[in-house]
């Protein structure tokens, strides 16, 4: 008989390598077949509701690893809320209008103005289909659990008929208008675009110093004086209505030795200025505040007949310039304030493509505004006005779908009014609570300082405003109209806009004071998409019952403070006076290496298909619980690499118990707690902790904590502590033997815990181990979350054990610095002499355990304290300790070296312990000498 034979050596088809880019793919075949997410869904059916209300990702292109984070992170909170208590449906949804799809099909050929509107919408609707069908796909190999049959899309009818209610609302308090004012125009896209469509990049611009001269002083200024004004675009020189200052700022006038003329500009800024423009032995001829210099009067550098007026703002700073800055009304925001308090024309001659109308005058009528720079600065030289033009690097808008720079442009267009609700959508974020806390302040702060919110878009695919002009050009958009047209939209879709005329759109018999002739046309711009996905609380939580509105939670990138969190906010307080969320979680974005936004051109970006292809989806929702996500996020393939070795950790550990409790049948085998070794106790209670934090953190979305703790506990708890002391015990002991059954029912328990916990994290790789355990359900998704246990002597036998894990780590250090001096190899190789107090040693018998067999050595010694020798290590006051070779030989059997090698006639090469559980439980081997 051999040695081995007598041996419980675990055993399991559990394989060590996962092959997961193949298994994976198979067990969501499984799951798609047995339908489990709408299982899971029938089981949850009278619990509490948890709603996390999915912002839709553009359906443009594959998922990047942006996409993966996102959705992998929502999938980690779904499922373990469905695990944990709570009915909470997943709806995908996805945004499906809007210009990157326009542009979609011109780079592919197709000219929108050489075909009817509605020939080139439904080219667009056909390419979003075929994304949203590619991104699904994309997504469900990621394991993500969710309504894939039944998602929301922002082009479905019942989506858009809501969101032109949601337009009704705005109307109906009178926070619709028209006017005309600047917007961030991009000419790349020929659209006005929102402040979330809007990315900033730095860039050089010529920075032009120019004198305006002044022509009515207002007695403060001299007729032969000219304002030093600055700007970093030239170009708008032309639509120039006036010159800002700060009335609180010290203003000069001066006269450079060998000039006629005087100038004005900042006293701070003076020096740096004279040096700029080579001007020698200034003279200060007056010092004047900015106040005293209100209204005084420029003439226009290009056009003699208009005036400049000199106006008092907030926005002039010290930083650069001269502290007087050009001011065209039509061209920005802060421009376009000031203007109208002081009552200037709205002035922008520049057309959708960005080239300047004949407004601007004959020598930049056609002209491409970048190219009108160098006009401007060539007739700003020849009427001997301008004193220097220099490179200047700042910050400057870009659309963010064709990557070129914008432009402001005053241009007719419909805003929703945000100034007017504003106090009512900040105090609606008094209910909400942000992940990381510092979300509230940004939030509130973009709410506090933006303006109003252009909605109007001059393209076709997206859904129109609702709005009819009658005869004389009045706006109609009462709720009677608006709520006809959502009915038609909802039974037609939105095309119905496009292909009917405006009376055909109207309720029967319709008329208005404003049309005696019953004539009336329709609004032909679009809605913004920020809208159509701002209004998804509508389209989606207030439209399906079987969600609730306002959700729980939304959470999205951190892009979306100024994007679909604040959108949604708006809308949703319009609606209904309320925020659409209880709760916000906000994400860093992701970057490579080198904290480099990913992009294809730099060729840095890693797609989750190749992951997943060369690893397995596993490895990337992984990877996702690694990293953290309160800030940006880099991403490396050595990052990968590291994480699949975790997952190997978790795998490798799960399979040597799964070994291990192969023979245990919890329903026959099961050891009471009270009944428990001590030190299996102390275990159950260590994984009762590990429970009780993982779900603390899955509550708060604490995902890298998870991780943390996993490893955690499976590096020091498990491997290092508990499994290399269960190795003598499980493989040794007789196999029905109390000590045994006793550890296995930990073993057990701590496999059916992790299963459970990690579910929501690695699906693929539970349900796979889930099979090995002897549990009822047939799939560990349909499982509830295990309970925090009661335990009575859990902090007496913590503080016990805690104290033992000590000293432990004193013996480790010892066995160490044994083995570096080549006293002996492995730890079944050292004899221990510990020397301990009076109250170390009550301590130790009060642990009720084999201390030798907790330190993993061959033998052990207790002495008092008082008789270490000198050559024993001294740790601490209580303990000193002295390692030695044991004496003795191997034991075929359990490898320690023991003097009783022996002891037993029929078993020579056993120690007495292996020999009496081999006699008991093999007797046929009594008469049989052993083979190695």
């Amino acid at each position: 008989m051999r040695v081995k034979d007598t041996l419980n050596l675990g055993k399991t088809k559990f394989k060590m390598r996962g092959n997961l880019p193949v298994k994976e793919l198979e067990r969501e075949n499984v799951w798609a077949e047995n339908k489990v997410y709408e299982q899971r869904q029938k089981l949850n059916e009278k619990k509490d509701t948890f709603i996390l209300h999915d912002g839709p990702p553009y359906a443009n292109g594959d998922i990047h690893m942006g996409h993966a984070l996102n959705k992998i992170t929502k999938d980690f909170i779904v499922r373990y809320k469905s695990m944990n208590g709570f009915r909470s449906p997943y709806v995908p949804g996805w945004d499906t209008h809007g210009l990157p799809i326009e542009q979609k099909l011109k780079q592919a050929g197709y000219d929108r103005k050489q075909m009817s509107t509605n020939e080139f919408r439904e080219l667009c609707r056909k390419y979003a289909l075929e994304q949203v069908d590619r991104q699904r796909d994309e997504f469900k190999r990621l394991g993500v659990a969710a309504e894939w049959d039944h998602p929301y899309l922002t082009l479905n009818p019942e989506f858009e008929a809501a969101q032109i209610k949601v337009f009704g609302a705005f109307a109906n308090r009178n926070l619709i208008y028209r006017g005309k004012k600047p917007v961030f125009w991009s000419w790349s896209s020929e659209s006005a675009l929102a402040e979330a469509e809007v990315e900033y990049h730095d860039v050089t611009s010529p920075s032009a110093f120019y004198g305006e001269h002044v022509i009515d002083g207002k007695g403060v200024l001299d007729d032969d004086t000219y304002m030093v004004v600055w700007t970093t675009t030239p170009w708008t020189i032309p639509a120039s209505e006036g010159i800002t200052i700060d009335a609180g700022f010290d203003y000069v006038v001066v006269q450079p030795a060998g000039e006629s003329r005087k100038f004005v500009l900042a006293a701070d800024l003076l020096n740096e200025n004279a040096e700029r423009f080579g001007w020698e032995d200034v003279q200060v001829l007056k010092t004047v505040k900015g106040a005293e210099l209100e209204n005084v009067l420029c003439e226009h550098p290009f056009d003699a007949s208009r005036k400049i007026v000199t106006m008092l703002g907030d926005f002039v700073t010290l930083d650069a310039g001269t502290g007087l800055v050009h001011t065209a009304p039509g061209y920005g925001e802060d421009d376009y304030r000031i203007g109208t308090k002081y009552g200037l024309p709205i002035f922008a001659p520049v057309d959708g493509k960005g080239v300047l109308t004949e407004e601007a005058g004959a020598d930049f009528a056609g002209v491409f505004y970048e190219d009108a720079n160098q006009i401007a600065l060539d007739k700003l030289k020849d009427a001997n006005l301008l004193l220097n033009y220099m490179p200047y690097e700042h910050s400057y808008p870009f659309d963010w779908r064709t990557k070129k720079p914008i432009i402001f442009r005053a241009t007719p267009q419909w805003f929703a009014s945000v100034g007017d609700m504003r106090d009512e959508i900040l105090n609606s974020m008094d209910d909400v609570e942000f992940f990381p806390e510092w979300g509230k302040k940004r939030l509130y702060n973009m709410i506090r300082d933006r303006g109003d919110w252009v909605i109007s878009r001059q393209r076709v695919w997206g859904v129109p405003l609702p709005i009819f002009y009658a005869e004389d050009g009045t706006a109609i958009m009462d709720q009677d109209t608006i709520n006809h047209v959502s009915d038609l939209v909802k039974e037609h879709g939105s095309n119905v806009w496009f292909e009917r005329d405006a009376k055909d759109l109207l309720p029967d018999g319709y008329t208005n004071e404003h049309s005696p002739n019953g004539i009336f046309t329709k609004e032909e711009d679009i809605m913004d998409v920020w809208f159509d996905s701002g209004s998804s609380h509508q389209g989606v939580l207030a439209e399906r019952p079987y969600l609730e509105y306002p959700a729980d939670l939304y959470l999205e990138g951190s892009d979306q403070y100024r994007g679909w969190f604040n959108s949604s906010l708006i809308t949703s307080v319009a609606v209904s006076g309320h925020a659409p969320y209880k709760q916000v979680l906000s994400q860093g974005f992701t970057l490579d290496n080198k904290g480099r936004k990913m992009s294809k051109s730099l060729g840095n970006t890693i797609a989750p298909a190749d992951i997943i292809k060369q690893m397995g989806a596993e490895i990337v929702r992984l990877w996702v619980a690694s990293v953290d996500t309160s800030s940006d996020v880099r991403v490396s393939i050595e990052s990968f690499t590291q994480v699949a070795d975790s997952y190997k950790k978790f795998r490798n550990t799960v399979r040597f118990m799964l070994g291990n409790t192969s023979d245990f049948d919890p329903a026959t085998d099961r050891v009471a707690y009270e009944d428990l070794a001590s030190v299996d106790q102390y275990m159950a209670v260590r994984l009762n902790q590990f429970v009780a934090e993982i779900k603390d953190h899955y509550d708060h979305y604490d995902f890298l904590d998870i991780y943390k703790k996993l490893i955690n506990f499976l590096t020091v708890d498990l491997s290092s502590f508990y499994l290399d002391i269960a190795k003598d015990i499980m493989y040794i002991d007789a196999e029905n033997s109390h000590s045994r059954r006793s550890m296995q029912t930990v073993f057990y328990d701590v496999l059916v815990d992790l299963v459970k916990l990690f579910t929501p994290m690695l699906p693929h790789t539970t349900e796979e181990i889930w099979p090995f355990l002897k549990e009822a359900d047939e799939f560990v998704q349909l499982t509830e979350m295990p309970n925090v246990q009661t335990y009575a002597n859990a902090d007496d036998l913590m503080t016990k054990w805690t104290r033992f894990m000590d000293l432990r780590s004193n013996v480790l250090k010892a066995l160490e610095e044994a083995r570096d001096a080549k006293l002996i190899g492995k730890s079944l190789e050292a004899h221990l002499d510990l020397y301990v107090d009076a109250d170390t040693q009550s301590f130790l018998d009060s642990l009720d355990t084999n201390v030798r067999q907790m330190l993993m050595v061959s033998a052990l010694d207790m002495h008092a304290l008082s008789d270490a020798p000198a050559d024993a290590e001294a740790f601490g006051d209580s303990l000193a300790i002295k390692v030695s070779h044991a004496d003795g030989e191997v034991c075929d059997r359990c490898r320690m070296i023991k003097t009783d090698v022996g002891s037993d006639d029929a078993y020579p090469t056993l120690c007495a312990r292996c020999a009496a559980i081999v006699r008991e439980n093999y007797p046929e081997s009594i008469d049989t000498e052993f083979e190695e």
